[in-house]
């Protein structure tokens, strides 16, 4: 016998349902982009990395 592909893990799933998951699954691995996503965001990251961050700052400092 074999191994399905599908396991359902939780409550019971009728052979309609998991033949209309692997239909939906199977065209969205088909799917191909239209268009590659251009990066049009900020060359330096937005956050900081707290262990690069100086000493102490005073609380009525702006930065």
């Amino acid at each position: 016998m074999s191994t399905p592909d599908i396991r359902v893990e939780k409550g019971h799933a009728e052979p309609e349902e998991v033949a209309a998951i692997t239909a939906i699954l199977l065209a969205r691995a088909a799917a191909r982009p239209s268009e590659t996503p251009s990066h049009t965001g900020h060359p330096k990251a937005r956050w900081r990395r707290l262990e690069r961050e100086g000493g102490f700052r005073a609380p009525h400092s702006w930065h």
